[in-house]
């Protein structure tokens, strides 16, 4: 038992380690070609916390545990929009971008209504994750096309953002420092998912379960470190970019992967189906109207995500255990939890259509 912690530990800080080489290096890779910053911003940056998701989820669909890549990709987009973006608006309210609110969160919204189309015969399979990456792609082409319209400014922010000499260390040790990262990734992949699989077999806890907490919580340590971090330093639309972009490769990049690498196609456990992927999707569309209200997140709708995610997870804890208390939770998150989070979402949107008229 101790021996498997420790290999969790490791396969945490190989795969945190090697995401950040893997930014590191491709960002400024990308820069030294003369590629846009907006793409590198939107796509390296953001993919690139992703990484670890990434090589979780496609390891696991590899050894045969599907449950475990698909837990993971759901907890942790469930991870990242209630705990991340939550936390990091208690620490500073975020602004947000007009773009993300315009373009980006409906993008992430279709991609998890897609998967929801997928998974509907309980398999995502060959073809649905060649559709999920050539989605990705289109997404990635038409960042291209949005970044011809960038300004001198808008380069030159980005340049002072991810090192303000993108070029200097020469192509080859951009090239290293991204091979280097991937290394990490695969191996910090094989170790954490060969604890976790241990982990739940001796605890009777289903991989399911194991994939929607700790895998996706671990995985997600990239985007906790860039968004909080972020917010700190006054870059708040960095904060919530990073998490709506990583969120949508999580779905078509991530998963598409696993579906094409995996023998049989992806299972999708029947709990996922009934409650965790349209609790996933519920989260995303939510992210419309606290957006919206003020282009802001302020501190009590950080409050409401965090509070959120707290009694998601101990739904799935109860669940799990089967605990004598789980009856009167469901009931409580139903006569209670959801109707109030509907409301102050609701007189958000009042307030903020309110302040737009006319005098008002």
């Amino acid at each position: 038992m101790i021996a498997q912690g420790l290999w969790f530990a490791a396969g945490l800080i190989a795969l945190v380690a090697g995401a950040d080489l893997l930014v590191r290096g491709a960002s400024r890779l990308a820069l030294a070609l003369g590629l846009s910053p907006l793409v590198v911003g939107l796509t390296v940056v953001a993919f690139g916390t992703s990484a670890p998701e990434a090589a979780v989820s496609v390891g696991a669909a590899i050894q045969g545990n599907a449950d475990i890549a698909i837990g993971n990709v759901v907890g942790s987009n469930l991870f990242n929009i209630l705990f991340i973006l939550g936390v990091s608006a208690l620490v500073v309210p975020l602004v947000v971008d007009a773009q993300i609110v315009r373009q980006e969160v409906p993008i992430m919204i279709g991609a998890s209504l897609a998967l929801a189309a997928a998974a509907w015969n309980g398999v995502i399979g060959f073809v649905d994750g060649a559709l999920f990456l050539a989605a990705l792609v289109a997404y990635t082409g038409f960042l291209v096309v949005q970044a011809r319209r960038q300004t001198a400014a808008t380069r030159e922010e980005y340049r002072a953002e991810y090192g303000q000499d993108a070029a200097r260390g020469g192509v080859s040790l951009q090239v290293a420092l991204v091979v280097a990262g991937l290394v990490l990734l695969v191996l910090g992949s094989r170790w954490l998912v060969g604890a976790a699989v241990f982990f739940a077999q001796a605890a009777g806890v289903s991989e399911i379960v194991i994939g929607l907490t700790i895998v996706a919580a671990g995985t997600s340590l990239p985007e906790v470190a860039t968004s909080i971090t972020a917010a700190v330093k006054g870059e708040r639309d960095i904060a919530v970019g990073n998490v709506v972009g990583s969120n949508t490769f999580n779905i078509l990049g991530c998963l598409g992967l696993s579906a094409l690498v995996s023998p049989a196609g992806l299972p999708v456990a029947p709990s996922v189906l009934s409650f965790d992927l349209w609790v996933m999707i519920a989260v995303a569309i939510a992210c419309l109207p606290v957006f919206i209200t003020g282009h802001l997140v302020a501190r009590w709708e950080g409050a409401v995500f965090v509070l959120t995610y707290a009694a998601y997870v101990a739904y799935l804890i109860l669940a799990a255990t089967e605990h004598d208390a789980l009856p009167a939770f469901s009931s409580a998150m139903l006569a209670f939890v959801v109707p109030i989070t509907v409301l102050t979402l609701a007189i958000a949107i009042v307030r903020e259509w309110r302040s737009r008229r006319p005098g008002g």
